[in-house]
């Protein structure tokens, strides 16, 4: 929230002088605007991270989806769960689905391959009303359940996964054929949509996305520092011209009071009558009036360039107390040499960062239609797999086929010479009757997409308009100055003649305070000229998207925080 050391650096003996590139450089370094706007392009860079890991976010299981989980045939409870029993007192399985996330169009596959592992520790007791199987009243039973996934999936709108899993079980009872007993198992999966959601351009639509998102934080920044440059300039000018115009009143009190003065000095020789002295006093009292007016328009002027310059404003004590006194003057050239109208529109539209992100906004409309588009198709999945599985342990009264004796070695040379291998493959297909919410979701994204085209039109259309003023607005501004500096040279000369005159004993005290008062506003005219042109000039420079080269302003420099180059 500080200020960057550019600023105590330009204040000497407690006045900030400054060159108009100065002021443009405290703007971009400590304008908070211009800060706030830095976070644009991170934020966007990070969107784009995002979008690429595709979505929406994989779910996490909880480690109680597996607790007092045994594989089918495994133990008591798997047995039960194999011969299609359930004891109400015992689960073979607890699973907990993960909730899921909707979005408009189809889903984009999760890009980002996953690994999770889960282990559980599960120790249970279970009463037995009916021991036949069990023989015993109390069946007590320690399991271990490890299961891994690897998971990932593709812009094509298919995902691949593979799973691990491990069940070790050991029970109270002499009923087991194997006991105690591991039961491992590995599978491999696939699934490709064929319809609703296929295709890299459509699940790829978020990333083209995100990254047009990054050009336009991009441009929305070049045109934030083009704003801020064009009210800084602005700002700074308006202050030249204040100093110019507070001169200029000063310099008429000067003469009023000297005029007011000569009056006196002659109302003691007797040569002018008392009612002379009102006129002079009235005069000075409007010079006066004149001066603190310039004064505080001077004040205000500085005040309103200071909030551009600075974090902290007129809070800052030391900037608080010191004026800012600008080094360049307005200069008016003696002529303009514009371009042709055709080439500053030309100029505009390859310069114009506001226009790049209309169109922008356009093409990213475009690719976010696709999702709508493909959510009218009907869905068609096609899925296979593969799995095996092995079951081996102690065999406590020796009944156990010595091929499922042994520990975990033996369970798994069985899965891996698949001797209870088993495939699955399998088409689904789902269209909604009507399908009534994707044609209105397509329908809003082609509406929206007009909205956005007609809007970009229009803002082109309007750019030659704009163009139009701001050379007319130079041209009349040009045109009153060339016009305010001849008025103001006559006036000058008017004036000391009406002095003369005065001095000669020959015009009165009121026509030569009338004459200076149209002096006073012919120097008025003449700076509002001078200002109103340089506010022309620098609403062209903006206009036309050139503002950031003819002050040679680098985006890189003032992206990361360095002002303006020099």
């Amino acid at each position: 929230m500080g200020n960057s050391p550019r600023l105590e650096q330009l204040l000497r003996e407690g006045k900030l002088y400054l060159t108009a590139q100065d002021a443009i450089a405290l703007a971009l370094d400590n304008n908070i605007d211009m800060e706030v706007s830095r976070y644009g392009p991170l934020i966007a860079e990070w969107q784009l991270e995002r979008s690429k890991a595709g979505g929406p976010l994989p779910g996490v299981p909880s480690g109680a989806s597996q607790a007092g989980s045994v594989a089918s045939g495994q133990g008591i409870a798997g047995s039960q769960a194999a011969a299609g029993i359930t004891n109400p007192t015992s689960t073979a399985s607890n699973r907990s689905s993960n909730a899921t996330i909707s979005q408009v169009g189809p889903v984009v596959q999760t890009l980002d391959p996953s690994l999770s592992m889960a282990t559980t520790f599960t120790h249970t007791s279970t009463p037995e009303a009916n021991a036949t199987q069990t023989l015993t009243t109390n069946l007590v039973s320690g399991s271990r359940a490890y299961s891994g996934t690897f998971a990932e999936g593709f812009l094509t709108g298919g995902n691949v996964s593979v799973n691990y899993s491990d069940h070790f079980l050991n029970e109270n009872t002499s009923t087991d054929v194997l006991n105690p007993s591991v039961a491992p198992a590995f599978a491999v999966s696939a699934q490709q949509n064929l319809l609703n959601g296929f295709g890299i351009a459509l699940n790829s639509r978020n990333i083209t996305v995100a990254r047009i998102g990054v050009e336009t934080a991009g441009l929305n920044f070049r045109n934030q520092v083009s704003s801020v440059t064009a009210q800084v300039l602005n700002a700074y000018y308006t202050l030249a011209g204040d100093y110019l115009d507070l001169k200029a009143t000063q310099d008429a009190l000067d003469v009023a009071r000297l005029f007011e003065k000569n009056v006196r000095a002659q109302i003691d020789l007797g040569s002018a009558a008392g009612s002379d002295l009102i006129t002079a006093r009235s005069q000075t009292a409007s010079a006066e009036e004149s001066v603190a007016d310039s004064k505080a328009a001077l004040e205000k002027q500085q005040l309103q360039l200071k909030s551009l310059l600075s974090r902290s404003g007129s809070t800052d004590p030391i900037l608080a107390a010191a004026p800012i006194v600008p080094t360049d003057q307005i200069t008016i050239p003696e002529r303009d040499d514009l371009p042709s109208i055709p080439d500053l529109l030309k100029e505009a539209f390859a310069n114009r960062p506001d226009l790049a992100v209309d169109k922008a906004n356009e093409r990213s409309s475009e690719v976010s239609a696709r999702g709508t588009k493909n959510g009218l198709l009907p869905t068609l999945q096609a899925s296979a797999g593969t799995s095996q599985a092995g079951l081996a342990g102690t065999s406590p009264a020796g009944q156990a086929n010595p091929y499922y004796v042994g520990g975990i070695g033996t369970a798994l040379g069985q899965v891996f010479r698949r001797d209870f291998g088993s495939n699955n493959a399998g088409l689904v297909f789902y269209a909604p009757l009507g399908n009534h919410q994707a044609q209105a979701d397509f329908a809003i994204d082609q509406l929206q997409l007009r909205q956005t085209q007609l809007a970009t039109h229009k803002d082109f259309a309007q750019v030659q308009v704009d163009i139009m003023n701001s050379v007319i607005a130079m041209q009349q501004a040009r045109a009153q100055y060339e016009a305010s500096v001849h008025n103001r040279i006559l006036q000058e000369q008017l004036f000391a003649g009406e002095q003369k005159k005065y001095a000669a004993g020959t015009e009165t005290p009121f026509l030569v305070t009338q004459q200076q008062r149209d002096l006073i506003n012919a120097q008025s005219q003449e700076l509002a000229a001078l200002v109103a042109y340089s506010s022309a000039r620098i609403s062209l420079d903006l206009t036309r998207g050139t503002i950031l080269q003819t002050y040679h302003i680098s985006i890189a420099d003032t992206l990361a925080g360095g002002g303006a180059s020099k």
